[in-house]
């Protein structure tokens, strides 16, 4: 900054001297090798500009540890009760603290950083800034995919936050403070229709190379975010195309959360994480390449022998006792979701397993499905855990597809039936555990089946069951909603949420 005011400094003086007919311009090339007029030239560029568009979703995976802190399926956790007071707060709906969290803000700037990279890569789809136009294949179906990283921000705001900034013609700049206020959260799922209904015509069926977008992922999310608006008809029509596309669940349902069960055949779309390169700023512990959520779900103080396969952690986002009980005995998701140390150390005496017993709000069980496993980290191994974040999983869609039939004006509850069948088949590994397809029935499979997954909060509030389900402590004035980050209203004066 300094150089580039010195050289601003020597142009005026200089043009005095040369007198007003002659101009000499700053090249800023001067100054740095690479300028952003230098951006989009190339298919390479193009290509390599759209995987920085997917790189904050690796930033977004503290929505799914909020997603169950919220609800009645985990509790914060943690050594003590000062311990990541950020996710304290959530759990004990502190609601006079929320607006200053910094998790809550931290995910706020990730969204919206997603939403600045596609804006940017979509203003400059037809021509780069030097209005040339760079052709090449698969260009629209590149383009495909940023359409659907765009509705996947905005969708994650607004069940979040509700009305929200809804900006679509390039990236924010300075200027731009202050200026955009929020948008009826209508007008923000209409644009996430859009966006998802655009994707859905170039996308291909499969994707060329692990985590990219497909077809079915995009119908997928559109699907959902049709549920949310209580579109049941739409959402129903979306969600066949992926009942009925290449997907199955796979047998054992344990297997979906290993390493080796990541894309899978039950895969619509999960975040990719890696551990590649290591990444050791605590600064930015949520930029890294790795998932820093799963380090949460460890098991404090563990220890064993060799051959144990688990690493130590540090015990938050625990689920509770009451999930434990909801699962019916033979169904094989309880101990797939929540992993009893006590019991472990028990069934295995030759691994030598101890650990901590009591960390604060315990619990005395722990979050199985993203349990911190030796060899899958490097560097600073808290940072680096590089198991993939499961968004969409077929039996979600099943589940959805089961709810949206049973809610629509043309109502198959047949439908509803075979689906709702199908996920509690492979939970219980027979046909002895069928239950009738109602809303109610759907609604509570849900929460066995995505059970640590980040939906339940969600579910409870667009199904208007949070305030019988969560009880005195939340409190409906919120509708379900996180408040603005208070730093967006001060630099900004937009409005708040109720109940904040």
């Amino acid at each position: 900054m300094k150089n580039i005011k010195n050289s601003i400094v020597f142009i005026i003086i200089l043009s005095i001297f040369v007198g007003c007919s002659d101009v000499v311009e700053f090249d800023p090339h001067d100054e740095y090798a690479v300028t952003e007029i230098d951006y989009l030239q190339t298919a390479s560029d193009y290509k390599t500009m759209a995987v920085s568009c997917y790189t904050p979703t690796q930033w977004l995976n503290g929505i799914m540890v909020i997603g169950d802190i919220a609800s009645d399926n985990a509790v914060a956790g943690g050594e003590n009760a000062s311990d990541v007071l950020t996710l304290q707060n959530i759990d004990d709906y502190d609601y006079q603290l929320l607006a200053n969290n910094s998790t809550l803000e931290d995910l706020w700037k990730s969204a919206y950083e997603g939403v600045n990279r596609t804006n940017y890569l979509i203003k400059y789809k037809d021509a780069n800034l030097l209005g040339n136009t760079v052709d090449f294949d698969g260009k629209e179906a590149l383009y495909g995919e940023i359409l659907f990283l765009r509705a996947y921000y905005y969708f994650n705001l607004t069940r979040m936050f509700g009305d929200v900034v809804l900006f679509t013609d390039g990236k924010l700049g300075i200027s731009d403070f202050g200026t955009l206020q929020r948008s009826p959260q209508a007008d923000v799922y209409a644009q996430i229709e859009k966006d998802l209904t655009d994707a859905i015509s170039v996308l291909p069926s499969t994707a060329a190379q692990n985590g990219r977008i497909t077809k079915y992922a995009a119908q997928a999310l559109l699907g959902k975010a049709y549920l949310y608006q209580e579109k049941f008809d739409l959402a129903a029509s979306m969600l066949e195309n992926v009942v009925n596309g290449p997907f199955s669940l796979v047998s054992n349902y344990d297997d979906i959360f290993l390493l080796e069960g990541e894309n899978g055949p039950e895969s619509v779309y999960e975040v990719q994480y890696s551990n590649g390169s290591p990444y050791y700023n605590w600064g930015g512990q949520t930029r890294g390449q790795g998932n820093y959520a799963v380090q949460q779900c460890g098991v404090r103080g563990l220890n064993g022998s060799a051959d144990m396969p688990y690493n130590s952690g540090w015990s938050t986002n625990l689920p509770t006792q009451d999930l434990a009980l909801a699962y019916e005995d033979g169904d094989q998701r309880k101990d797939a979701t929540c992993f009893d140390v006590a019991a472990y150390a028990a069934n295995n005496p030759s691994l030598n397993v101890t650990f901590n017993v009591a960390p604060f709000k315990n619990t005395d069980l722990y979050n199985k499905k993203y349990l911190p496993r030796k060899g899958q980290t490097s560097g600073q191994v808290e940072l680096n855990y590089e198991n993939n974040q499961r968004i969409i999983r077929y039996a979600d869609v099943l589940l959805m597809a089961a709810e949206a039939n049973l809610r629509a004006a043309s109502a198959n509850s047949g439908k509803a039936q075979i689906y709702l069948d199908r996920v509690r088949d492979r939970a219980f590994g027979d046909e002895d555990h069928r239950v009738t397809a109602t809303v109610q029935a759907v609604w509570d499979e849900r929460r066995l089946e995505l059970g640590m997954e980040g939906d339940r909060f969600f579910d409870l509030v667009r199904t208007g069951q949070a305030a019988t389900v969560l009880g005195s402590g939340y409190s409906t004035a919120t509708k379900g909603l996180f408040p603005i980050p208070q730093r967006e209203i001060d630099i900004s004066a937009l409005t708040q949420n109720d109940g904040y």
